[in-house]
């Protein structure tokens, strides 16, 4: 619940800061000349270039943003004897899945987890966290490893951006489209906007947002699938179930808890358990499925 107050609160202060920025410089045109329909091309047009726009920006500073939230130190010169087999171990693996070499980092946290971020294929960061050195060994943080790899080489961070830029642009057209029904039919404003609009628009921005989350949440949750797979294929089956299973015993017994920043939740390799409706909006799927499916052969 906190994520998704969080969310609904976020969404609301942008869209707020937005639609009186815009309004202020003249930007926001989406009726027609008489100020009466709605102008359906301009407000597909104005939705696609910050729904797709907001999105891209997020990707394009994805690494600087992962790096600062978490105080990644990229390996630049191995110091010891285990950074020097981080490096080696991604760009073998990289060099296996045909894509450029990452950076490597490792970041302070308890929290045994890791991440890939990044624009480009070639040009991405793949980050673990003291604490997956501390709680497992080397087969299990190979298998890991490998599956962040598998991240880049699926472009995954790029796939998500775009769903998300799509879902977006659809929440901010859509809500615009409620909020100009309800002024219209509702509050009989005949002509321009009335508080009808701006109200309804923001409180359909909050609502749609929240049902179109679903959306990108399910496809994270069938990426990590993907991963697990492409793991087990540059580190070996039983080396991902082995690290699989390490996640599960750590997160069962109550030792530590993931807890990334919200920005990078969905490209850690484990994610906060949840049951019922708040399922809906977990990032990654239950540790016990990714078991299964792996050892099903998935």
């Amino acid at each position: 619940m906190k994520r998704v107050l969080l969310f609904i609160v976020t969404n609301l202060a942008i869209l707020v800061v937005l639609s009186i920025s815009l309004r202020l410089l003249g930007v926001e045109r989406i009726l027609d000349e008489q100020g009466v329909g709605l102008d359906y091309e301009a407000l597909l047009a104005f939705a696609a270039v910050f729904g797709m726009g907001g999105a891209f920006i997020s990707l394009a500073i994805s690494k600087w943003m992962a790096i600062q939230a978490t105080g990644a130190q990229i390996i630049t010169e191995p110091r010891d004897e285990v950074e020097r087999w981080l490096v080696e171990t991604v760009r073998r693996q990289a060099r296996a899945a045909g894509i450029g070499m990452p950076d490597v980092a490792i970041y302070p946290s308890p929290d045994p987890n890791a991440f890939a971020t990044g624009a480009r294929r070639d040009k991405a960061l793949v980050a673990v966290s003291t604490g997956l050195l501390q709680h497992m060994d080397r087969d299990e943080a190979e298998a890991v490893l490998g599956h962040e790899v598998s991240h880049i080489a699926n472009g995954d961070m790029i796939t998500l951006a775009l769903i998300q830029g799509v879902v977006n642009t659809f929440v901010i057209f859509l809500s615009r489209v409620v909020g100009y029904l309800v002024d219209r039919l509702v509050f009989r404003n005949e002509r321009g906007h009335g508080p009808g609009f701006w109200i309804t628009a923001i409180v359909a921005e909050i609502v749609l947002g929240i049902l179109a989350s679903i959306i990108v949440f399910w496809f994270s949750r069938q990426r990590e699938f993907r991963a697990d797979a492409g793991g087990a294929r540059l580190a070996g089956r039983e080396k991902m179930i082995a690290a699989l299973r390490r996640l599960k015993a750590i997160a069962e017994g109550g030792r530590v808890e993931p807890h990334l920043p919200d920005q990078l939740a969905a490209f850690g390799i484990f994610g906060k358990a949840g049951g019922g409706l708040a399922r809906l909006f977990m990032t990654h799927p239950p540790l016990e499925e990714r078991i299964a499916r792996l050892e099903a052969g998935g």
